[in-house]
């Protein structure tokens, strides 16, 4: 018996094709005879987890989850904050529940800052104190979030390239951070080795970008064709605000911009590409994984079930 969890990790850019090659690789109706009904999958999707996002987060459906089940979706409602340390500790119990079963966890997703802290491990940033919390939250109700957004751009400018304006949960964070230390958030660097708790397979998918980029525009004109834009209208109408943490996500903020369809159908695709470009940093930061110039190509599915295949084999569980 193996002393580590064992995990699957496939990392997989927005539209790369993650939930055609899960269902390929791991349920009973997919071509893979080795591994078919062998996993549990954990969303390593930051957006999935809210239950009132479905269609602009490509939320796996009700049919999908019944061949392959899924673990870390529909955890809150869009109003709660759902934290890097939330996904960590959500995910490591389930690793270890689903490998408790006799089954291989794959924590899959394209969240790159979910995965990457996922196998690196948290950086040691200090506690939260909730004297200084207060009085940021204070500030922000008088000043307004624009006003500390700034002043996180002039004390930590690399953290604030990385949050969003309307972000105010992180902006805080941030702040409170560089004013308990003195050092900006970013200084903290995570480990430069994976975390020694799990027995980890890397797997990173790499479409060729203007692939890439030509999927993410199908996508969004398909998730507008199922309804995106009833669902963002809806949850509008039943009190849904900007800075509420699940509209901050790309295909939900663009509604908040503009009441033009075809002007927001531009924003979420331009969104999309830039942050798809921004996944693929995540990558590089990495020292051990096993990437795939990946197109949904027969041979790119062999060479992955092959990979995965021999990890599996080799922890003994089939």
């Amino acid at each position: 018996m193996q002393n580590k969890t064992p995990v699957i990790v496939i990392f997989a850019p927005t539209a790369s094709g993650k939930t055609a090659l899960m269902r390929d690789l791991f349920s009973y109706s997919g071509s893979s005879f080795i591994l078919k009904g062998k996993a549990e999958v954990i969303s390593a999707d930051s957006m999935a987890v809210y239950n009132e996002l479905d269609i602009g987060t490509a939320k796996p459906d009700v049919s999908f989850c019944s061949e392959i089940p899924h673990h870390l979706i529909n955890m809150t409602s869009y109003k709660n904050q759902f934290s890097v340390a939330d996904f960590v500790t959500n995910a490591d119990r389930e690793c270890n529940e689903i490998w408790s079963r006799g089954k291989i966890p794959v924590v899959a997703g394209g969240t790159g800052f979910y995965i990457r802290a996922f196998l690196m491990g948290l950086p040691e940033t200090p506690e939260s104190d909730p004297k200084l919390r207060i009085e940021l939250k204070e500030r922000c109700a008088r000043e307004g979030k624009d006003v500390l957004y700034k002043e996180l751009c002039e004390k930590d400018p690399v953290s604030a390239k990385k949050i969003h304006p309307n972000d105010e949960y992180r902006i805080l964070r941030a702040l409170e951070v560089f004013y308990l230390t003195g050092k900006p958030r970013s200084s903290f660097e995570l480990s430069a080795s994976f975390r020694p708790d799990f027995d980890f397979c890397p797997v990173f998918l790499e479409p060729p970008r203007e692939v890439l980029f030509e999927r993410i525009a199908q996508r969004v004109e398909m998730m507008f064709e199922m309804g995106l834009e009833k669902e963002v209208r809806d949850l509008i109408s039943s009190g849904a605000k900007a800075e509420d943490p699940g509209m901050q996500a790309i295909g939900y903020r663009e509604f908040f911009m503009s009441q033009d369809t075809n002007e927001i159908k531009k924003m979420i695709i331009h969104n999309s590409c830039k942050y798809a470009k921004k996944q693929y940093t995540y990558i590089r930061d990495l020292p051990v994984s096993t990437n795939v110039s990946y197109m949904g190509r027969e041979e790119d599915k062999d060479k992955l079930k092959q990979i995965i295949a021999d990890f599996i084999l080799s922890k003994n569980v089939i």
